[in-house]
């Protein structure tokens, strides 16, 4: 291997960051300690949704001291490259709030959340939001106590600190969102090359329109209200956080599967929304796929697209190239494209991760929805992962005798998919301590070979009662 190969696959080596985790964590005890409606919040959070409050806190304003600066200095904090109101910084090797320094001595604390309205209506808030609908950067105060002051803080393609804020038309976001709610999804088998270019360019029609950084956050909107519809699990808990106004504001990263020759297709319409290609991933001879993770440094939107894949192939560039090896078998990733179509199409998100306390989400779901969650595949003390139950969808039985036809499944399989459908999308379970930006490649390996369609049916069919999920 050489040193350019090395180069590739260890320039992303994420690190649990304990400093600058102990810093927040002080932080937020402070916070906590100083502000009762914060605490009360903090509690429902996690005894209605399963969510953290730390996790929650997407920006800081803390008073400008040299002792702070060189605290966040010490901790992994550098200079954010935006123009900001006072000096700001975001933390480049974790996942942290963004922090300002400003001339005053109390803490502001922006919460995430997707929409300030539901915020202020769902917590019955006195104070009204600040600007109008449509514009990019909101906040709605919650409470000031002790020189405290925690907002709901809603952002829209910025980083939270700009100072010189764009102003998009409402009715150029409504357009470019509806458009991207509407896309054309169906895709007949063999035409999805012609589909990805037509939705690139619809893509690039509303990168023009609002702005790159904009029309991410919009189209990734869009992706989650589709997966929505087609899994219980996530219907369930965006209720659940709904119902304390945040939304899907705790977003972790978005996975899609994706056949091998669509790969350079996903990546370029990611490019167009401003996202960059971060680690590869390979999971073994045996797993037999791959995977490239993408980042918008802007909106923090991640995505992590699995593919089918060899050893030798990681070491190509193939999110731009793509693979010139033609395959007649398919592995986990192909055959769910296969039976289900691209994830970027009809078939929707394989799965969203969010960011949650996972032992309490995992009990609050199977106790009071009765949605159970598989075991970790990801048990570490600064990450833990698993998916909920997979929902299992019907499968085009065109799709299935393609499939056979191309020798690509057998008459056996072939019936099971047909009687007994295919699992589609999960959600998944995220917890990350000491602001861990990586992912676990053994663990995802592993969930990788649980959730392959042909296993799932053939245990289906097994469980005496026919039971459904996996």
């Amino acid at each position: 291997m050489s040193d350019r190969d090395l180069s590739v696959l260890e320039q992303f080596k994420w690190e649990p960051q304990k400093k600058a985790g102990a810093w927040l964590r002080a932080e937020t005890e402070r916070i906590l300690a100083g502000n009762a409606w914060a605490r009360h919040f903090a509690h429902r959070l996690h005894a209605e949704a399963g969510v953290r409050f730390i996790d929650q806190i997407g920006l800081l304003i803390m008073p400008d001291t040299p002792e702070r600066r060189a605290t966040l200095a010490s901790i992994g904090y550098v200079p954010t490259p935006v123009k900001s109101e006072g000096p700001a910084f975001h933390h480049p090797g974790g996942m942290f709030p963004r922090v300002m320094l400003a001339d005053h001595p109390d803490t502001d604390v922006g919460l995430k959340v997707e929409r300030v309205g539901d915020f202020a209506s769902a917590n019955r808030l006195t104070e009204k939001p600040t600007g109008k609908p449509g514009d990019l950067a909101r906040f709605v105060k919650a409470s000031s106590e002790n020189g405290i002051h925690i907002y709901g803080m809603e952002m829209h393609g910025l980083m939270g600190v700009e100072k010189d804020v764009p102003t998009v038309s409402l009715d150029d976001q409504a357009l470019v969102l509806e458009s991207f709610i509407t896309r054309p999804r169906v895709a007949s088998i063999g035409s999805e090359a012609e589909l990805f270019k037509t939705t690139l360019k619809l893509v690039q029609d509303g990168v023009a329109r609002v702005g790159r950084d904009l029309a991410c956050d919009l189209f990734f909107r869009a992706e989650r209200e589709y997966w929505m519809r087609r899994n219980r699990a996530a219907q369930v808990q965006y209720a659940r956080q709904d119902k304390l106004g945040i939304g899907w504001a705790n977003h972790d990263h978005h996975t899609y599967r994706v056949s091998r020759d669509m790969f350079p297709h996903l990546v370029s319409i990611w490019e167009a929304l401003g996202l960059f290609c971060r680690e590869r991933f390979y999971a073994g001879l045996q797993a037999g796929w791959g995977a490239q993770v993408m980042e918008q440094p802007v909106t923090g939107i991640i995505t992590f697209n699995d593919v089918d894949m060899s050893p030798e192939e990681l070491m190509g560039d193939f999110s731009h190239n793509g693979f010139s090896e033609k395959r007649d078998k398919l592995g986990t990733i192909g055959l769910w494209c296969g039976l289900h179509g691209e994830a970027f199409f009809q078939a929707g998100m394989h799965h969203l991760e969010a960011q949650f306390d996972h032992h309490a989400l995992t009990k609050q779901l199977e106790s009071e929805h009765g949605i159970k969650t598989m075991k970790p595949f990801t048990n570490f003390q600064y990450l833990t992962q698993a998916f909920t139950e997979g929902e299992r969808w019907d499968v085009d039985h065109a799709r299935i005798e393609h499939l056979l036809a191309k020798g690509l499944i057998n008459k056996e399989q072939a019936e099971l998919f047909k009687t007994s459908g295919a699992i589609g999308s999960h959600l998944e379970n995220l917890e990350r301590n000491d602001g861990f930006k990586g992912f676990n490649q053994d663990g995802v390996s592993e969930i990788i070979a649980a959730t392959d369609p042909r296993k799932l049916s053939a245990q289906l069919v097994g469980d005496k009662g026919g039971k459904s999920g996996h």
